[in-house]
Formats: C-alpha cells, structure tokens, sequence
C-alpha cells in the first residue's frame, strides 16, 4: 500500500479556490520536488497532506505498517519541517530527545541515538547549549535531526534549504538520503536547485489551481518563467 494516496483534494478560503488535486500518490522510496510560484498554496498542500490543516473537500489515506515499531508524532508517521522550524525553551540535547522521550527505549539507548543525530549534523558539541544561542541554519539543523530519530513514513520539507550554508545543506542531504534508503518518502519545497533537490525524481507543480506531476528531468514549459527549474508533525 502507497504511504499517501489523494483523491479530490481542494482548497478554498472564502470563495477563493486555492487548488483542487483530482488525484495524487506518494510512493515509498520517492522524494518529490514541489515547485510553484508564491502564494499558490505550496505550503498550504504539505499542511494539509501532514494533517495539520483539513482541506475544503477531499479524502487522504496513509499507511505506515513498516513503521509500527517506531514512536511516531502522529499515527500517520508524517513529519512536517517547517521553513523556521519550532524548538522548545531547553538545550540542543532535550530538543532532539523530545523525538523518542516516550519510545520504548532505556536511557543509554536514547541518549546513543540523539548523540548520533547531532553527530550527523555536526552540533554534537553544542548538546547541552540552550537553543537560543543557535543560529537560524543551526535550528534547522537540530530539526532535521529531531525528524532524522523519528524515521518517519513521510517527510514534508518546506524551504529547508532557506537559511542555510552549503555544508549544512549537505548535511541535510546526508539525513534525507539515509531515510529514502530505509523506506521513507519526502517531499521538498526550495526556490533554489541545491544537493537536496536532486534527490527528487519526480515533480509537482501547483499552476493554475491544480497540480502537475511529472519527472524531474522533464521541464513544464511556463510563459511566465525562464525554460529551467527554480530553484504533519511540526519540528
């Protein structure tokens, strides 16, 4: 079974259609690249697919069977990155515990795990620091990481790439791919093309109310743009 299956998915605010979606899957192992200009609901979309905000109409199912041995921050197992991601009023350390704090884990097991992620994304050092000393790029790295311990079935990454500096990117990167290999699938929004785009294989394109999905490689002619690629769970 597909980890996200859409059908008649709209959006409307007052008598303004945002978009409606007739049909849209999410396959295991698949990153995805949301495109659109801004204001057309991209956002709006990986709210919705994370169950943070119900649509106007439309149904969504998800399975997230080969993830039943995993805590997950809601039944579905989706993960929504925001672009400034939350962070709780505590150290780098308790953040990224909050992920696993009620897994069925002992207490070396869990701290081996938030060293590991904070290891990946190179801010082992500054574990007992409080968050407010971090910079945006840092924050979005402990978030990253927080996702990375879940192994959610879904992630939904909105701008991640927005605040931060090359290696950071990379070490994002480096997170995203380990989850593809296990199963999870993403989904990225960017205004920049960057190591993590290129991950996607597939494209979704909101233009025109509605959306358009083909492979990556393949570049939808748009008067409007240049003839190249622009660059459920809160964390």
């Amino acid at each position: 079974m597909l980890p996200l299956q859409v059908s008649n998915l709209s959006m409307q605010f007052k008598d303004k259609v945002l978009f409606h979606i007739p049909k849209l899957q999410l396959a295991p192992n698949e990153a995805v690249y949301l495109r659109g200009d801004n204001g057309v609901g991209k956002t709006t979309l990986l709210k919705i697919l994370s169950g943070l905000i119900e649509p106007t109409a439309g149904s969504l199912s998800h399975s997230q069977s080969w993830l039943s041995r995993w805590f997950n921050p809601n039944k579905h197992g989706i993960v929504y990155l925001h672009q400034s991601p939350y962070l709780f009023d505590d150290t780098v350390y308790q953040n990224v515990l909050y992920a696993i704090k009620f897994a069925k884990l002992s207490r070396q097991e869990k701290r081996a795990r938030v060293i590991t992620a904070l290891r990946k994304v190179g801010l082992e050092t500054l574990a007992d620091e409080h968050v407010s000393v971090l910079s945006g790029g840092e924050k979005q790295r402990i978030a990253m990481a927080r996702a990375w311990i879940i192994k959610p079935a879904i992630l939904l990454m909105d701008e991640p790439s927005s605040s931060l500096d090359l290696e950071s990117i990379s070490r994002l990167t480096l997170l995203a791919k380990e989850l593809l290999e296990i199963g999870s699938s993403l989904v990225i929004t960017s205004h920049q093309q960057n190591e993590l785009t290129q991950l996607c294989s597939k494209q979704w394109w909101i233009k025109n109310h509605t959306l358009i999905e083909s492979p990556l490689l393949q570049v939808i002619q748009d008067s409007s743009e240049p003839e190249q690629l622009h660059q459920t769970t809160v964390l």
